[in-house]
């Protein structure tokens, strides 16, 4: 791919992450300055899962994310539209996790399947995260939760300016050193850039049906934690 936009072709994204797959973790560990650890720790908190609930996790890749919220006691359902993510996933066999293929777009659940839902770093890359948003919705039981962890707007303005080198120029050069497919993070950095800033994704969750819509800033902002919930 030779640039990003919002607007996507699903089966170019797909194959993006494909590629990228055997040394995807590695490579967010890597470019996140080892910060991709904590972020999964608070998206695992925010849910406030008990053992025995049900938990969707949306975009879920090789299900490191997954991984994280079995251990809190829940079933947990990872789901990805990229085969080759889901295959890295299912070879390290994370106990608690089942893993499926699904397109954010049409979820292969039934209405009211979980009691909470999390996308991480992938409503981003949907084509219509308006309508992810609302199959997230269908899929969630009245009064259950989502989480969604999203790169976003560092709130300082002069931390603000270093990021935005930093994810146009270094991460690019650092991605060649460690992906499979550095030309994937260019697209990374691209779509970033592209994507909206905490109050705007706020609005667009309200928007999409969900209530008491809140965020908390990660890493001065590099990533927000939205959580909101299902009306009763």
């Amino acid at each position: 791919m030779t640039g990003a936009s919002l607007d996507k072709d699903p089966s170019e994204v797909a194959a993006m992450f494909d590629e990228v797959a055997p040394r995807y973790d590695l490579t967010n560990t890597v470019l996140s300055l080892g910060q991709d650890r904590g972020w999964r720790r608070a998206v695992a908190a925010a849910l406030e899962l008990v053992p025995g609930e049900r938990v969707l996790d949306l975009a879920a890749g090789t299900a490191t994310s997954s991984a994280a919220l079995a251990r809190t006691g829940a079933d947990v359902v990872g789901c990805d539209f990229s085969l080759g993510m889901l295959r890295v996933g299912r070879a390290q066999q994370h106990e608690g996790v089942a893993l499926v293929a699904g397109d954010a777009l049409r979820l292969p659940f039934a209405d009211a399947s979980f009691d909470a839902v999390t996308i991480s770093f992938g409503l981003r890359n949907t084509s219509d995260p308006d309508l992810a948003l609302r199959e997230l919705l269908r899929v969630t039981r009245p009064g259950g939760r989502l989480v969604v962890c999203e790169f976003s707007s560092p709130v300082w303005r002069p931390f603000r300016t270093v990021y935005l080198e930093y994810l146009m120029k270094a991460l690019p050069a650092v991605a060649r050193r460690v992906s499979s497919d550095p030309a994937a993070y260019v697209y990374l950095a691209e779509s970033v850039r592209a994507w909206p800033a905490q109050a705007e994704l706020a609005a667009d969750l309200a928007v999409a049906g969900w209530s008491q819509v809140a965020w908390r800033d990660l890493t001065g902002g590099i990533v927000a934690l939205h959580r909101a919930v299902r009306p009763a």
